[in-house]
């Protein structure tokens, strides 16, 4: 072992969070806004999960994968946003390298498993709309817990590898990380070793876990709109487009900032605009996709009125 990995493993300091600003008078505002969007995230997600438990008619597949959605979200926005609000209270932005790497390791699996959720759901609308009579057989509870534990799976596995490439990285000096959180693209850039190996790792990785869904969910959507188009009623058409606009709308916003996010940090050269970018894509899609959902979806509308009522009722 030479002295430069006696040193990474020893007497590594950790990093440094830049954050959004240096500016100290906008660090009040960044703290009301993320808190305002951490609580949005919060309140909007598990109202999504208590109504889908609390009322009958939503016990179907695509509640219950719409709530381990919202689950996930829940999640996401908590690996990220509460050590930002600390970081900025507390005016410290250091952060230890194994708090970096545990919190890298939480992003990239609860990303993960929103890809592959979103995959999974797009199935779940194609066997609901080109297979309606074999629904209910195709898409049986036991079916929809093994494709979300296989997605957690998935997802651990492509964390875990990253996470181990990572380890076996030595950081020396320049240790300033260009973001509110430990993203991994920006982290290989500050080893002082050569990372070839790793980046073409990541890309072939974002290929699979990431390529793969993606193509589930075209492949999905070109059947439902061939599918869809083949209807003589009108009223159907219209009913199959209400069913797919939401969760066409949230793979398009995941999908669109994540793609965002990467044309940003190839145009861009300052650091600070790739970073604001970044929430675009870890922030923003697990906030608004409860609105997606309870705006969209009559079902959704109307079992948030019969929740709502209730707790008017008891108060």
């Amino acid at each position: 072992m030479n002295n430069m990995e006696k040193r990474n493993q020893t007497a590594f300091p950790g990093f440094i969070l830049l954050g959004l600003t240096e500016d100290p008078k906008l660090q009040p505002v960044l703290v009301s806004m993320f808190f305002s969007i951490y609580l949005v995230t919060i309140f909007g997600n598990m109202l999504i999960v208590l109504i889908s438990i609390s009322d009958s008619h939503l016990h179907t597949p695509m509640y219950l994968l719409l709530s381990n959605l919202s689950l996930n979200d829940i999640c996401l926005s908590t690996s990220t946003i509460p050590m930002m609000l600390v970081n900025i209270q507390e005016n410290n932005q250091s952060i230890t390298y194994k708090g970096c790497i545990t919190q890298m390791n939480f992003v990239l699996i609860f990303s993960g498993m929103e890809n592959c959720l979103l995959a999974v759901m797009a199935y779940d609308r194609y066997v609901a709309i080109c297979h309606p009579l074999r629904y209910t057989v195709i898409m049986e509870p036991c079916f929809c817990i093994l494709l979300i534990l296989l997605s957690l799976l998935i997802s651990i596995m492509d964390s875990l590898m990253h996470s181990l490439m990572v380890l076996r990285l030595p950081f020396c000096t320049h240790l300033e990380i260009p973001s509110f959180f430990c993203e991994l693209p920006k982290m290989l850039k500050l080893a002082c070793s050569d990372t070839l190996i790793d980046n073409i790792l990541i890309y072939i990785s974002s290929c699979i876990f990431a390529g793969i869904p993606l193509s589930g969910i075209v492949f999905s959507y070109i059947h439902i709109m061939s599918s869809i188009l083949r209807m003589s009623s009108s009223e159907g058409k219209h009913k199959a487009f209400t069913t797919c606009g939401s969760h066409l709308s949230v793979v398009f916003l995941f999908y669109g900032t994540g793609f965002g996010v990467y044309i940003t940090s190839i145009v861009m050269d300052s650091s600070r605009k790739t970073a604001v970018a970044s929430v675009m894509y870890s922030v923003v899609p697990q906030m608004l996709n409860p609105f997606i959902y309870s705006l969209r979806n009559r079902d959704m509308k109307d079992a948030m009125r019969k929740f709502f009522s209730r707790i008017a009722s008891v108060l």
